[in-house]
C-alpha cells in the first residue's frame, strides 16, 4: 500500500499522520474512539483511497495490472506510486527522504500505545528494516509485493508486476507526476491539510 504517500499527504501534524497510517486497520465508526486529530487522519486515509480509486489517471496503470491482479490491481498501483514519490522526492519536499522517514519512525514510537494491535505487530520490523525507504529501489518494490502476497490476500504475481513496471517505467512515472498534484490539491482544499509545496505545484 502507498504508506509513504499517505504519510506525506497528512501534512505536518503527527496525530493526523498516525491516523492516516493506521487507516486500513480501523473499520467502520471505530475511528471515533480516537482523539479528534487521529480520527481526522483515519477519515483522510479513506478519502485519499476513494479519490485515487475514482480518478481516471491511476486507472490507466490499473489496466496494465488487471490481467494479473484483477480487483487488487489498485494496491499494486499504490505501491508503484510510492516508488515514484521516493524517486521524485526532492520535487515535493525540502526535507530529505531519510530525515522525513526517521521523523515518522519517532512519531510511531511516541504513539505506539494507540496503534491497533495488528499495526503494533509489524511496526518494529518495518522500522528495523527501513521498509518505507526501501521503496526507492526496484528491489524494495519487489520485496514489498512478495511480503504483501505472503501476509495478505494480494495474489502472488510479483514477477508479472515487476515486468509491467519494467516495460512501462517511464509511462507509469509520467502517470504518477500527472496524478499527484491532483491529490495534493484535493487534500489541501477539502481537508485543510497543509501539504508541503502545494503552492509550488499549483504555480508550475
Amino acid at each position: 500500500m502507498n504508506l509513504l504517500a499517505h504519510i506525506y499527504l497528512s501534512g505536518s501534524d503527527e496525530q493526523i499522520k498516525i491516523g492516516n497510517f493506521i487507516g486500513d486497520y480501523v473499520k467502520g465508526r471505530a475511528y471515533r474512539r480516537f482523539d479528534p486529530l487521529v480520527s481526522k487522519g483515519i477519515v483522510l486515509h479513506r478519502n485519499i483511497d476513494s479519490f485515487t480509486d475514482h480518478h481516471p489517471t491511476p486507472r490507466e496503470v490499473k489496466k496494465l495490472l488487471r490481467p494479473y491482479y484483477r480487483k487488487y490491481a489498485g494496491i499494486v498501483v499504490d505501491l508503484f506510486y510510492d516508488h515514484y514519490l521516493s524517486i521524485y522526492w526532492p520535487t515535493y519536499s525540502n526535507t530529505s527522504l531519510s530525515s522525513f522517514i526517521e521523523n515518522f519512525h519517532d512519531i510511531l514510537e511516541r504513539h505506539y500505545a494507540i496503534l491497533p494491535s495488528a499495526v503494533q505487530e509489524f511496526v518494529p520490523r518495518m522500522i528495523r528494516k527501513n521498509r518505507l525507504h526501501s521503496y526507492v529501489t526496484l528491489e524494495g518494490v519487489e520485496q514489498a509485493l512478495q511480503i504483501m502476497a505472503r501476509y495478505t490476500s494480494l495474489p502472488e504475481k510479483t514477477p508479472q508486476a515487476m515486468q509491467v513496471l519494467s516495460d512501462h517505467y517511464e509511462r507509469i512515472g509520467h502517470n504518477f507526476r500527472e496524478f499527484f498534484p491532483h491529490i495534493m490539491e484535493h487534500v489541501s482544499e477539502n481537508h485543510r491539510v497543509d501539504v508541503e509545496y502545494y503552492q509550488l505545484w499549483g504555480e508550475s
